[in-house]
């Protein structure tokens, strides 16, 4: 337990000094983002503004579970970390490519598809290999386990992998919104992981409940920076990575719910749309802007989606108590 405190501490340290460095580099590269122009209006000042910010929380988490290297005895922190870092390069390739063509889109849906199945199932092989993945599909609250057949089981694997991590990315679309999700997400896992005395797996939501918590110090309203695809792709693969690596990957429902919403959002804003020929469901989506449209302050929504996230992952807690033991 004493390696976990540690851990968190030493993320919010290395994230906070990467961050001093790191922030006039990105000013300096011209790093900034472009605003979309569907988007709200008034997004249109943070135009300029240094993305690719969620490196120094990606490379604060290599540090950590490197430094513990010595100390552990089992590797699928690493396996997510891995995970975690082949999403981040998709981000990277992304953000590249809008700062270069000095545009809001990046690779194409094709390209990003291609490259997130790719990368799901090379991490569903290493815990395969690692003995770490079953094909029996724990449900919460019933406390029992449902046996798929392998092969569907790894369909659906790639599926949630997929979807969540692209749900985690939808859901970095105002200042400090993602990272203050994400913050009691990692905090549930890592309780999770020290519950079922996988110490060496803690460690790595441990080091992203520090890095986060510096992260926004940077990143909340008016933001210095923001963390790109880099970023919120990174976090997305460690979010579904821990809750394949847990064996629950049902618990991303409630865990992930916010990331949910804002998915279900986009989707049913361009079904209506295109079923009406024109009419919306939302003001705009992902939610979190018709939020804003109906005049809730940035601060104001982080707040709320935090609190439910938070909520929902001490539901969650009671819901998977069977399963941890």
């Amino acid at each position: 337990m004493l390696r976990v405190c540690v851990t968190v501490l030493a993320s919010l340290v290395f994230t906070g000094v990467i961050g001093y460095f790191l922030l006039p580099v990105l000013r300096a590269l011209k790093a900034g983002q472009s605003i979309r122009e569907i988007g709200p209006t008034w997004h249109n000042n943070k135009a300029g503004t240094p993305m690719m910010g969620g490196l120094m929380f990606i490379i604060s988490a290599v540090l950590c579970l490197v430094l513990s290297l010595p100390f552990m005895e089992e590797k699928t922190a690493f396996y997510v970390l891995i995970l975690g870092l082949c999403f981040g390069l998709v981000g990277f390739l992304d953000d590249f490519f809008k700062l270069k063509f000095k545009r809001n889109l990046g690779l194409t849906a094709l390209q990003k598809a291609m490259l997130q199945m790719a990368v799901s199932a090379l991490y569903l092989y290493l815990l395969y290999l690692e003995g770490s993945m079953t094909s029996d599909l724990y449900i919460p609250f019933l406390n029992k386990a449902v046996h798929i057949h392998p092969m569907a089981y790894i369909f659906f694997a790639m599926f949630v992998i997929v979807g969540c991590v692209n749900a985690v990315n939808l859901t970095d679309g105002i200042d400090g919104l993602c990272g203050s999700v994400t913050i009691p997400v990692m905090v549930f896992f890592t309780v999770a992981a020290v519950s079922m005395k996988k110490w060496d797996l803690a460690l790595l939501p441990a080091a992203m409940v520090g890095g986060l918590i510096a992260y926004l110090f940077y990143n909340w309203h008016p933001a210095k920076v923001f963390m790109g695809d880099t970023g919120s792709l990174f976090l997305g693969g460690i979010v579904c990575g821990m809750a394949f690596a847990l064996d629950m990957p049902l618990v991303l429902v409630l865990v992930g719910f916010v990331y949910i919403v804002e998915t279900l959002s986009v989707i049913l804003q361009v079904g209506y749309f295109k079923l009406t020929h024109g009419k919306r469901i939302f003001k705009m989506a992902p939610i979190h802007h018709h939020f804003e449209m109906c005049g809730w302050k940035e601060v104001k929504i982080v707040v709320v989606f935090t609190v439910v996230t938070a909520l929902l992952c001490a539901v969650a807690w009671f819901g998977v108590k069977g399963h941890i033991g």
